[in-house]
């Protein structure tokens, strides 16, 4: 990049000199004409161990110092955003504090909810979780405390490059750091499309902020007006001040602790020191601690330890337990606001990630011999950020639930995983070079049954097969990069794809459906026509969109009095299509049309029954409830939410009970448009439980005094009382932590009603009793078939005992095996299963067949003696081939079928054949 991007004036004004790192090469700025390295690791080490380099603050004091010198310096203070990123379609987390204003404010599309502005951020970021713990400043969970301004060319500015390093020259001697030792580096930043000038602030070797000026863009063209890391970039419409600042890190170099967990983490530090039984390293052994931590910015771990004369013992007994209860401590903080802020752990999205993080935390504590449960030090965590996040304490008894289901699970999915390791690892026994299980099965192990490649290696490794596991040392970090990031696959109907070229010159649709909700009838203009398309200058008719079916109806030429069919209406970028089944309409032509009201009311009311619903689901299973997908129809609607567990009968009723209490109170439904930003402000982020709509402005749908609040262009009723009684069908899982909700609304919910009740009225009628006493007579009925049931096993049991005796009288004899080959009719699988095993117990070779009226069944079973010769798998094969079907099973039992039932008997005489063959062939004798 260009070094006039750096030439700024306050560089100039302050005497600040640009030099070229001796060690990296790098450009810098510097006030020490006699300063030759950039002062980034690893070109120097941290010189702030126990030397600060400023007075002592915590993270409450730093966060506060931040945030009220950019509101004296005319920022507006920002309240934080969810570290679940529920405006974006693209990521999962909040990974920036500039990620709280993209895609949208970004790109220009839409305006900032302030500018210039300030925020203290929390992030989270997975893509370094192996070094968690041991580098002595990585975290998954931090504070990135920024200050924004967005320019616009041709604008009026608000501030750039010059005023961003003088509030950061500033910022700093306010908190009382020499500013003489500050270097500003210059490294172009690049990320998601975007690329622009930066400098990274740091002192003490250590990198304090990151200063980006982001205006570039990616470029279509292969000759972008500048290259950045072999990509293409061109200027962008807006420029962007984008900084970071990191909280944690100002802490660390207010108080020079070894790490910057020490500094961060004290009280949990202490706690899980103590309940691990080890003492802090930092009192045995201080002076080779911070020698060793100075270090850490600039070494790795083994080129530390080789430095300093560190033998492999002491880090293995003293290092590396305190590594990881820094690693737990950072994870439970994380955890806190994963949970907090509605992430359900699960097996897709951000619920992947949260179980990875929570997986990894159990396993460091087994690790550590900690019997303290996890949630107890969430909990800590949570009680040590109060201050700061008093939200955090709201879910506290969902997070102590989900914690300890989680465990459980945790604890089930190891005691299922041996065996399927064990299983696994013989299939790479005796391979050679290729005898070790590769990294993309030990991804699919963990992936596929939540297994640890820890501890596959521990399962593999006690069976001594020689089979190897080499677990790479970024594993962690590559399974959460594969899964931190949803990939944009925009579905687009063919129909609506194919007219995508076709509209682009033509205005967008007035939506009648909005202006008039309650019209069935309008008057209209023909604007265009395609193949059996219809595009008018204004419409009742709702296209398909949000989980709502498309209107139906007609529409009527004005010259005639035909009724042209509308069967599908799509939207495409504003403009509407109708598609008409049985004609076509000329340019220019008036229309009337008519929809088919009943269906838009049905629709209408499964619409707002949706919203109810998720409202009441909200209320009863907490604040995490967040719409995965949803579906409306005439005759019922679904909506899938996230929860962590099944819904229980008693809750289903309650989320029932509280639907109706809101459609009885008869509440207002009111629908307007609103500015993207005042409604994210005024309403949070559950307006986009169904999904994200691009734009400035958003329809906003209420219900009651805002108890539900969505960005919605569904249809909707005007009032709750419109929707009818709700009633809940079913509730269901239909993936790990998602549950489905099916109910219908109005006319079709009473249909489902009276539907139950004609089955309750016809299963008392069979039962001769009144509908209250169904479900004690039941109840009598089913202790009693229990009773015949066992009765009847016995019986069978008797009876099989005296086929077996028959059975043995008829044994034939081949080649000195007692042989037992028999057709039994109506006997059925699982009892010649039994008599077979007790028969091949007494060292018979048995071949019984049931014969039922539409299918045959095998069963074949082998003494142990004769396993080596004759397997009783093959041989049920050979006999199922005659019956048209198949079999198979183990070397001393087996089973199968077929459907020739006139065949048994031939079945089983080439069941004998085969037998007499392989007895003859192997030479066996008396």
């Amino acid at each position: 990049m260009n070094g006039e991007e750096y030439s700024i004036e306050y560089f100039k004004e302050n005497e600040y000199i640009r030099k070229n790192c001796e060690k990296c090469g790098s450009h810098f700025w510097t006030r020490d004409k006699d300063r030759t390295t950039c002062g980034d690791a690893p070109c120097e080490t941290y010189s702030f161990i126990g030397k600060p380099i400023f007075k002592e603050r915590n993270a409450d004091e730093v966060r506060e110092s931040f945030l009220s010198f950019f509101e004296k310096h005319s920022h507006t203070r920002m309240k934080r955003y969810p570290v679940v990123a529920r405006w974006r379609d693209d990521i999962y987390l909040n990974i920036a504090s500039i990620a709280d204003f993209q895609p949208f404010v970004t790109s220009g599309k839409v305006p900032p909810p302030a500018n210039p502005l300030v925020i203290s951020q929390p992030c989270i970021r997975l893509e370094d979780l192996e070094s968690i713990g041991k580098t002595g400043r990585h975290l998954t969970a931090f504070e990135m405390m920024g200050h924004h301004a967005f320019n616009k060319r041709g604008g009026a500015e608000i501030y750039w490059k010059n005023e961003t390093v003088k509030y950061c020259d500033e910022f700093l001697r306010q908190l009382g750091v020499d500013v003489d030792s500050v270097t500003y580096k210059e490294a172009p930043w690049v990320g998601g499309g975007n690329a622009g000038p930066c400098l990274e602030v740091i002192t003490g070797g250590l990198e304090l902020a990151t200063l980006v000026f982001m205006d570039l863009k990616l470029s279509p063209s292969p000759q972008g007006e500048i290259s950045i890391k072999g990509q293409q970039y061109e200027k962008m419409d807006t420029y962007i001040v984008d900084t970071g600042y990191g909280l944690e890190r100002f802490v660390w170099a207010s108080k020079g602790t070894p790490t910057v967990y020490d500094a961060i983490f004290p009280v949990v530090i202490k706690e899980l020191v103590n309940a691990a039984g080890i003492v802090h390293p930092l009192e045995t052994h201080p002076e080779i601690i911070i020698r060793y931590a100075s270090l850490s910015g600039a070494m790795r771990r083994g080129e530390r330890a080789k430095r300093l004369d560190i033998s492999s013992e002491f880090i293995k007994n003293t290092l590396e337990p305190i590594e990881t209860i820094y690693a737990v401590a950072d994870h439970t903080k994380c955890l806190a606001f994963m949970l907090a802020d509605g992430i359900v752990p699960s097996n897709a999205k951000e619920g992947y990630l949260a179980r990875l993080v929570l997986r990894r935390a159990f396993r460091m504590l087994n690790s550590l011999g900690i019997e303290t449960p996890l949630e107890d030090i969430v909990l800590l965590q949570i009680k040590t950020l109060r201050k700061s996040f008093p939200e955090l304490k709201n879910s506290v008894d969902r997070i102590v639930e989900i914690v300890s289901l989680e465990k459980r699970r945790y604890d089930e999915t190891l005691l299922k995983g041996e065996r399927i390791v064990k299983q696994l690892a013989k299939g790479y026994e005796g391979k050679g070079e290729e005898q070790k299980i590769p990294l993309d099965t030990l991804i699919s192990l963990y992936d596929t049954h939540g297994l640890p490649p820890e501890f596959v290696k521990e399962v593999v490794s006690n069976q001594e097969t020689g089979v190897g596991v080499d677990v790479p040392e970024n594993f962690y970090s590559l399974v959460a990069s594969m899964h931190s990031s949803e990939e944009r696959k925009e579905v687009v109907e063919p129909f609506v794809e194919s007219m995508e070229e076709k509209t682009k010159s033509i205005p967008a649709t007035i939506k009648l459906y909005y202006e008039e909700p309650s019209a069935v009838e309008f008057e209209a203009t023909v604007l265009d026509s395609f193949d059996d398309s219809v595009i008018l200058d204004r419409t009742l008719f709702f296209p398909e969109g949000g989980g709502q079916p498309a209107d139906t109806g007609f529409l009527t030429p004005k010259d005639d009095n035909r009724a042209l069919k509308v069967v599908d209406v799509q939207e495409v970028e504003g403009v509407i299509l109708h598609k008409i089944a049985n004609a076509g309409l000329s340019k220019g032509a008036a229309v009337s049309g008519h929809i088919n009201s009943r269906r838009r009311i049905a629709h209408a009311r499964h619409h707002s029954a949706t919203h109810i619903v998720v409202c009441a689901a909200r209320k009863v299973l907490g604040s995490h409830i967040w719409q995965a997908g949803a579906q409306k129809g005439e005759k019922r609607a679904r909506i899938d939410v996230t929860h962590f567990k099944r819904i229980s009968d008693a809750e289903r009723s309650e989320i029932e009970r509280l639907a109706n209490r809101m459609v009885m109170e008869n509440e207002e439904i009111k629908a307007s448009f609103e500015d993207r930003n005042e409604a994210e402000q005024k309403y949070g982020f559950g307006i986009y439980q169904g999904g994200v709509p691009p734009g400035e402005k958003l329809r906003i749908v209420r219900i009651a005094a805002d108890e539900d609040v969505q960005a919605c262009a569904g249809t909707h009723c005007s009032k709750t009382g419109e929707v009818g009684p709700i009633k809940i069908l079913r509730t269901e899982r239909i993936q790990d932590g998602i549950e489905r909700i099916e109910y219908s609304a109005g006319e079709a919910a009473v249909e489902e009603m009276q539907a139950r009740e004609e089955l309750i009225r016809k299963s008392a009628a069979v039962l001769k009793v009144p509908p209250e006493m169904l479900p004690p007579t039941v109840e009598r009925f089913f202790e009693e078939w229990k009773q015949l049931k066992k009765e009847n096993e016995r019986l069978r049991d008797e009876i099989a005992e005296l086929r077996i005796g028959s059975l043995k009288q008829h044994a034939r004899d081949i080649s000195g095996v007692s042989v037992i080959a028999e057709v039994l009719p109506d006997a059925d699988t699982k009892e010649m299963m039994k008599m077979a095993s007790q028969l091949s117990d007494d060292n018979f070779l048995t071949i019984l067949l049931g014969k039922r009226e539409k299918r045959a069944s095998v069963v074949s079973s082998v003494p142990a003696y004769l396993k080596d010769e004759i397997t009783a798998s093959e041989l049920v094969k050979r006999v199922c081939e005659v019956l048209g079907g198949s079999g198979g099973g183990k070397a001393e039992l087996a089973q199968g079928g077929g459907e020739r039932v006139e065949m048994v008997e031939e079945a089983r005489d080439e069941g004998v054949k085969y037998i007499e063959e392989l007895l003859k062939k192997r030479g066996i004798k008396l």
